[in-house]
């Protein structure tokens, strides 16, 4: 299977402008997508990308983030009552690595191809925002263990939210920022600091990859900073 296999991309209408339809491919060729579904569908709108995943994806940006940096970016629970209007698990990696291939995170793209259990091979932090069922939003570091590994050993979680105000709302825009600076690694939404955790030197290395499960979202206005002094 080859990377193009993974998905399937819906550019905008047909009735897109030649410098829009160019924009999208500059767009999309800054990720790598890994769909169980094999269906997973973006429509692109400039920086806008239109999800629709009928199955787990993971959305990968496809450059290595190392040093001191911010992630930042919007997103959407679209609920409008389409097949995979669900609100359910805005989630994130961030400082992914896979060990076995430690130059390569995509050496094992096909093989991961959006399986969850899979992604416990990798080292990495994650956020799963109103994951299960919309009913915790939870904060985890991975240890790069066998897919079959328990949840406990691979995964443990760090803190958790359970309360309504840290739980997803139908078409409401949240503004993430994911930072990693002196040490620390920090998860904020709308300005509020959920999550924060300390860091060994250059465990905060790695890529950044948007996972979602089964939804349909608007993300846009990606963009990294570096924290340089």
């Amino acid at each position: 299977m080859t990377k193009s296999s993974f998905h399937k991309l819906l550019l905008g209408s047909v009735l897109m402008l030649l410098p829009f339809a160019v924009q999208a491919q500059v767009v999309l060729k800054n990720w790598t997508i890994e769909d169980h579904s094999g269906k997973v569908k973006i429509l692109v709108s400039s920086d806008t990308l239109e999800i629709t995943a009928p199955d787990g994806l993971t959305l990968w940006y496809n450059q290595r983030l190392t040093g001191d940096y911010e992630i930042g970016y919007r997103v959407k629970m679209l609920m409008q009552g389409g097949k995979y209007d669900r609100l359910s698990d805005l989630n994130c990696f961030w400082g992914a690595n896979d060990p076995e291939y430690p130059d390569n995170l995509f050496a094992r793209s096909e093989w991961r191809n959006g399986i969850f259990q899979r992604y416990k091979t990798l080292s990495l932090f994650y956020v799963g925002y109103g994951g299960n069922h919309n009913s915790t939003t939870r904060f985890r570091q991975y240890f790069a263990k066998a897919a079959d590994t328990s949840d406990a050993i691979a995964r443990p979680v760090i803190k958790e939210y359970t309360d309504k105000a840290h739980l997803l709302i139908p078409n409401k825009w949240y503004d993430i920022k994911i930072r990693v600076e002196k040490g620390i690694t920090t998860y904020s939404v709308n300005g509020e600091e959920l999550f924060r955790l300390p860091v060994k030197k250059n465990e905060g290395d790695g890529y950044f990859g948007l996972r979602l499960l089964e939804n349909h979202t608007l993300f846009t206005g990606f963009q990294v900073k570096s924290l340089k002094g």
